[in-house]
């Protein structure tokens, strides 16, 4: 789940401009100030899709990794609070919803501080995990790694398992991530219904498991709270959960326990015995 409502760019927080990305409304550059129904229909993720998914999962009691932009989280203290008493995990997406390869090297390592600051005292712990929103900077893994206390990074498209790396020198974990299996095509890749969006997921979840049984797989999901939050979306969805977890040997599970599994039965092959 992708929780980003809030630290959108805005006239308000100085962009000069409304953002109106994964929504129902194009952008309109020539829209002077604020554009208001942009900024609603990002606030219905963080009202109502926020709440709706949030019940979808518990109910089934099915864990959940939010893509946590720091900032957007920290204006919601009751989501906030929502989140941490959970038990899912939080991957962060920034500090903001801006584009980390527009940032200097410097501003980029200050985005890292402050989101780290932030979820620490709205979420209880630091975040373990990084993906940023747009892509990363070509200096973002490497000011991940200057850091020190990130697991992993999801910052790839590369790949449908993790795998390790290395950033001068020294090992990392990458677990990627994929914009395929996604809520974004709602907007801009022509699904339009929520049994078309479950038809899709089903396709993409029935192929590993048949591969899966000679090897691993993993499937992603992106979830939105602006897009999949509407009740017709969210049906959609909702048949998947209950689709996968009639299924034997899948693991529904954290990025997070992803990682930990991944370096403690994979680890770096210089480290292995």
């Amino acid at each position: 789940m992708n929780y980003e409502e809030g630290s959108e760019p805005s006239v308000q927080d100085g962009e000069g401009y409304t953002e109106t990305g994964l929504t129902e409304a194009p952008l309109d550059p020539g829209v002077k100030g604020r554009d208001l129904a942009g900024e609603g229909m990002f606030a219905y993720g963080s009202r109502v899709g926020f709440w709706r998914l949030m019940r979808l999962f518990q109910e089934r009691g099915l864990p959940l990794t939010v893509f946590g932009c720091a900032l957007a989280i920290e204006r919601n203290p009751k989501a906030a609070a929502a989140i941490a008493s959970s038990g899912f995990d939080v991957c962060c997406h920034g500090w903001r919803w801006v584009p980390h390869y527009h940032l200097s090297e410097e501003e980029e390592r200050e985005h890292i501080r402050k989101a780290i600051a932030s979820l620490q005292q709205t979420i209880g712990e630091r975040p373990l995990g990084w993906y940023c929103r747009y892509g990363p900077s070509v200096n973002t893994r490497k000011l991940l790694m200057e850091e020190g206390g990130f697991l992993y990074d999801s910052d790839a498209y590369d790949d449908e398992l993790p795998y390790w790396t290395k950033v001068n020198g020294d090992p990392h974990l990458v677990v990627p991530y994929s914009l395929t299996h996604n809520d974004g095509k709602f907007i801009n890749g022509g699904i339009a219904t929520g049994g078309q969006f479950f038809e899709f997921l089903k396709d993409g979840f029935d192929m590993l498991w048949r591969e899966g049984k000679g090897t691993p797989k993993m499937m992603s999901v992106g979830l939105h709270m602006r897009l999949i939050g509407h009740p017709a979306r969210a049906a959609g969805l909702e048949r998947f959960l209950d689709y996968v977890s009639a299924h034997k040997n899948v693991w529904i599970t954290r990025r997070l326990d992803i990682a930990e599994h991944w370096r403690t039965h994979h680890p770096f092959p210089e480290a292995r015995t």
